[in-house]
């Protein structure tokens, strides 16, 4: 028998993948743990610490036991090959003029969607009402200006910022590590590339969360 798909769209491709998967395995993502779904494979540790820190980017192992996971480490996997099929080698892509340009992408894309960036302006309050946030007071001005500047507020139901805007109201949960290093000569094992991303999982270092490393020549 042949099977000859002429074209699908990718909604229908993700859930033609799913009730594959819920089908021919007998699986439901929405409700079993990745474990289940390793198991039912029989992949042996090295490919599952592949699989979830390499193509799903987990920084840790706890996705495996979580009820209903399934569906999103899935669902990882498969932005990650979608993603080598489309650029080439590499699944990720780097701004042609450096990191300066994702925040530049980020401001244009809202600004389509009818975003505002104010420049220059300092957070005087953020305001509350019921325990909840409600709105913001600030003052804009040149950096030349030696004026009250503009004062101004809003309200809002959320806001998206760094911890040093909400003294008091924030707890340390964790700590992120970062190390640079300057080598006078390729990483081993990556083929002499001007680039390299190396993920150690956490279980091959005993440690609670895995070591990703990235690799660029300049």
């Amino acid at each position: 028998m042949i099977l000859r798909v002429t074209e699908v769209g990718y909604s229908d491709y993700r859930e033609w993948h799913e009730s594959f998967l819920t089908q021919s395995a007998g699986l439901d993502l929405n409700r079993c743990s990745m474990k289940e779904v390793y198991d039912k494979y029989g992949l042996e540790a090295t490919t599952r610490d592949f699989i979830g820190h390499s193509m799903a980017l987990y920084q840790t192992d706890e996705y495996i036991n979580q009820k209903g996971a399934a569906k999103e480490t899935v669902q990882r996997t498969r932005l990650y090959v979608n993603s080598m099929a489309r650029y080439g080698k590499s699944p990720y892509i780097y701004p042609l003029y450096g990191l300066g340009e994702l925040p530049q992408g980020f401001a244009r894309l809202s600004a389509i969607y009818g975003g505002t960036y104010m420049l220059n302006t300092n957070i005087d309050e953020i305001e509350m009402e019921g325990g909840k946030v409600s709105g913001i007071k600030a003052t804009m001005r040149e950096r030349s200006e030696d004026s009250d500047g503009m004062k101004f507020s809003t309200k809002t139901k959320k806001i998206l910022g760094d911890p040093s805007y909400f003294p008091g109201k924030v707890q340390v949960v964790g700590h992120l590590l970062k190390a640079i290093c300057i080598l006078t000569h390729p990483v081993a094992n990556t083929d002499n590339s001007d680039s390299a991303q190396l993920i150690i999982p956490q279980s091959q270092v005993g440690r609670k969360n895995g070591r990703p490393c990235f690799e660029q020549s300049v």
